[in-house]
């Protein structure tokens, strides 16, 4: 998923630079999109993480 990220960022730069603005704008919001499932992905995870780490003897 960060290589997407980081594949869509770059796409994005180079559209910018040759001017074409729709393009860069259309990568840059699938990079922003795909960036924030990743963050609710990680946040999920390391939820979990913490709820199975808590002793059952409580």
């Amino acid at each position: 998923m960060i290589r997407l990220i980081i594949t869509l960022f770059v796409v994005s730069l180079l559209a910018g630079i040759l001017g074409f603005t729709g393009i860069a704008g259309a990568a840059a919001g699938i990079a922003q999109i795909v960036f924030y499932i990743f963050i609710v992905l990680l946040a999920f995870s390391l939820l979990s993480r913490l709820i199975r780490k808590i002793p059952n003897d409580l």
